[in-house]
């Protein structure tokens, strides 16, 4: 049984895909190399501290904010703890903080961990209704059995400790 086929037809079909098949493997090396330092991952606190994310990586961190957490200071920074059910981070932000952010909501913010393990945000992005939660957030809570649809708050939301 040979490889090359005996038809004129099959063998132009294999020719081209022989020729077209480095041609498409480089374009998407070359793709994904250029973005390599674009790529932000998605991460709960939980997922964060699992995956020993290293300072200066740049992730998004998503959770519910703890109430009873925020703290604004006179210099324009904003430190609050973002939480899931089993781990919680605390974020510090330099900014304007979105209208509609406030306690006991959810929350994504884009930065990375210092050194001593703080969150340091450059972005935050707020729900924009009741209902409304990012889809990676909503995932990752729903995978935790977290997830409480409907506007219900988790219980460590309460001002307790995650367990």
């Amino acid at each position: 049984m040979a490889f090359i086929p005996k038809s004129r037809t099959a063998r132009r079909r294999l020719a081209l895909i022989a020729a077209a098949a480095p041609v498409l493997a480089l374009a998407a090396g070359l793709t994904l190399y250029g973005l390599r330092g674009s790529i932000s991952y998605f991460y709960t606190p939980a997922q964060a501290e699992a995956a020993h994310v290293g300072a200066g990586l740049p992730i998004q961190l998503g959770g519910m904010v703890e109430r009873g957490s925020l703290i604004k200071r006179a210099d324009g920074a904003v430190i609050f703890v973002v939480a899931d059910h089993t781990a919680r981070s605390t974020v510090t932000f330099r900014g304007d903080l979105p209208d509609l952010f406030r306690e006991g909501q959810g929350v994504v913010a884009t930065g990375a961990y210092d050194a001593k393990g703080v969150f340091i945000a450059t972005q935050i992005l707020a729900k924009h209704d009741e209902r409304y939660m990012p889809r990676e957030l909503t995932k990752a809570l729903k995978a935790q059995g977290e997830w409480r649809g409907g506007g219900q708050m988790p219980a460590y939301d309460a001002g307790k400790a995650p367990s």
